[in-house]
């Protein structure tokens, strides 16, 4: 809504992170200078070792959104990278530490139980140093079963043996000992504890880098970001926006700086990241030597041979090139002398020192967030407001259906027969109020909080009140008196 603050926006947008999970997370790495692009995709899965089963949504609309762009939910369900932030990190270690039982998910049960049985079946009669095999335990159960032979059996010792197996051997409590204490236990804190953070241990890497970090159109990303791999979202807006400054120092949201391009230069309004790409690739001159040159990797060359939107490295990939093309033409806009061969990247964050640190807000009371100081009001087209007459029972929907066919607002109620409308174009604003003109039952006029404010109302009729009775007062009061 264009009634939204920044805050409001936040509060909206934290409810649908907590519920819905990260299914991919496209990165893009570029040589120094040669922009030569490393392109990859992370399938992601919620860490279950060790924690309260995690439970997200699945939008139907997105689930068909992302199948006909040949999503793969098998790697999302069978393959994906687990990771957790900091809180379930927390919970994880104190389990570990105090050998929970908890450490079980209720998904590998049964295949706990099974591997149990067979150890204790066959370890009755079993030789010391005698083995065997356990087979067809994926991701943590590889873990989840040592963990809990090893605290139900202390005659027993238990080794990884990777594809799928771990292997079981029975020991006298002295070798138990010293292998416990062994460097080599594949089964100790901080490895288990390594493999469960999984992609959070990149993205940690990522923020120690303190390299700039790029997106498109991101806050939706970066709370996203926060939520899953740092802490959950917290409810202050303003702390929200303090620790992503502390994570990524430098921001560029490239959905920011296209939106200025398109008013600064003459090129085609394109919405989506596929499009604002093939826009700046078609109008920049060919000839143009100082152009930078990106080029894909040996491994990534399927994304020069094929469109693959909607594919997080494929989008990642797209989001770095805009930013490049867009950086070169702001640069180019710059200086009335021509560009020096090859401009280096320092070059182009000083072009785009301006939109440093500017997420771009999407319909709302500013137009973008900024991340390393105070949010600066948008100007919008001046409010409207609708009084009704003769027309009893309108709602803010009936409102808004009635004005849809001219044209869009946003629509409060003000007060009973008032309503307020916003748009973000003065052109619809103009309509709006030369067709309403003459309307038997709606009267349209501009907004002045002066007039219409209900607080303001209020203020005045108490105001008037007062007025009136210390007039009234004055009056009576001031009256002579008769005496007989």
């Amino acid at each position: 809504s264009l009634f939204d603050s920044p805050a409001e926006r936040y509060l909206k947008a934290r409810q649908s992170v907590q519920r819905f999970t990260v299914t991919q997370l496209g990165e893009c790495w570029s040589e120094h200078r040669k922009y030569v692009v490393h392109s990859y995709n992370f399938f992601l899965f919620p860490s279950t070792l060790g924690l309260t089963d995690v439970e997200f949504t699945l939008s139907a609309s997105s689930i068909q959104f992302l199948s006909h762009y040949g999503f793969d939910y098998s790697k999302f369900l069978k393959d994906g990278i687990p990771y957790m932030n900091e809180v379930q990190e927390k919970i994880l270690s104190q389990h570990l530490l105090a050998g929970s039982s908890k450490v079980s998910s209720a998904l590998d049960r049964d295949v706990l139980k099974k591997a149990i049985d067979e150890v204790t079946c066959w370890i009755v009669a079993a030789e010391e140093e005698e083995t065997m095999i356990l087979q067809d335990l994926n991701g943590y159960q590889m873990f989840e079963v040592q963990l809990v032979l090893r605290k139900a059996l202390q005659n027993v010792w238990t080794q990884p043996l990777g594809d799928k197996k771990v292997m079981v051997r029975k020991v006298s409590p002295q070798h138990r000992q010293l292998l416990e204490n062994s460097p080599y236990d594949y089964c100790r804190k901080e490895l288990i504890l390594l493999s469960a953070r999984g992609f959070t241990n990149l993205f940690q890497t990522l923020v120690k880098a303190k390299k700039p970090l790029v997106g498109h159109n991101m806050l939706m990303d970066l709370m996203h970001l926060h939520d899953k791999f740092y802490k959950p979202l917290p409810e202050s807006y303003e702390e929200f926006k303090r620790n992503i400054h502390n994570l990524f120092p430098v921001l560029i949201d490239t959905k920011t700086v296209t939106k200025s391009i398109w008013k600064k230069c003459p090129l085609p309004r394109v919405v989506n990241l596929l499009e604002v790409y093939e826009v700046l690739c078609s109008n920049l001159n060919p000839k143009d030597s100082t152009c930078p040159v990106i080029a894909l990797a040996s491994d990534c060359s399927r994304y020069a041979e094929k469109k693959s939107p909607h594919e997080a490295g494929y989008d990642a990939f797209l989001c770095g090139s805009v930013l490049l093309k867009s950086a070169h033409l702001l640069l180019c806009r710059s200086t009335d002398d021509a560009v020096e061969a090859d401009p280096s990247f320092s070059q182009y964050l000083t072009v785009l020192a301006e939109y440093l640190n500017k997420v771009n807000f999407i319909r709302g009371g500013v137009s973008s967030i900024n991340f390393s100081g105070k949010d600066t009001p948008c100007e919008h087209p001046p409010a409207l407001v609708v009084h009704v007459r003769g027309w009893p029972g309108l709602n803010e929907r009936q409102i808004y259906e009635e004005f849809k066919p001219l044209c869009l607002f946003d629509v409060r109620r003000l007060s009973k027969n008032q309503f307020i409308m916003l748009s973000n174009k003065f052109k619809h604003v103009r309509l709006v109020l030369r067709d309403y003109k003459h309307h038997p039952h709606l009267r349209v006029s501009v907004y002045r909080h002066w007039r219409h404010s209900p607080r303001v109302n209020c203020l005045l009729q108490v105001s008037g009140i007062v007025a009136l009775w210390s007039l009234l007062a004055f009056v009576l009061g001031g009256a002579p008196c008769c005496s007989l």
